[in-house]
């Protein structure tokens, strides 16, 4: 399958390969969802060469990303919505986003979203440029002053 280290979360690999694959529909449906830091990893590195395969809309695509989701409504939700907004993003299509301790056992949670779809963050990307403050460098020294 893939030459990177796998994380195994604990799990047989027929568990891992369902939750994995039930977690990347909700993530393609909802945009965002909310687990643990370590799923979310392993997530991304199941996710995103799925959303890469989706940009190009052939019916072998369609098949191979459908044997891995097996989500009718995902599948069409990715080739329809998600893949036309990413379409010229070269990768890095989800985005972790760490909010502390579950109140348990203390594991480490987080949110996984797709870049493109978070309204907040990209209101502020761009209000962010509108308004970068310009500075001067090169002003007056301390010597300048005195004479």
């Amino acid at each position: 399958m893939a030459s990177y280290k796998i994380n195994h979360l604990g799990r047989k690999s027929t568990h891992r390969k369902a939750m994995l694959s039930n977690m990347a529909a909700s993530l393609i449906q909802h945009k965002r969802i909310f687990t643990t830091v370590a799923k979310a990893k392993a997530l991304r590195i199941y996710v995103e060469p799925l959303i890469t395969r989706s940009k190009e809309n052939t019916m072998h695509s369609r098949r191979v990303v459908f044997s891995e989701l097996e989500n009718k409504n995902a599948i069409k939700e990715l080739f329809h919505e998600i893949a036309e907004k990413v379409a010229n993003r070269p990768g890095g299509y989800t985005r972790i986003l760490r909010v502390g301790g579950r109140p348990g056992d203390n594991a480490d949670m987080c949110f996984i979203e797709l870049v493109d779809f978070n309204e907040a963050m990209l209101q502020k990307a761009t209000e962010k440029d509108k308004t970068a403050k310009k500075t001067r460098r090169g002003g007056k020294k301390a010597t300048d002053k005195k004479n």
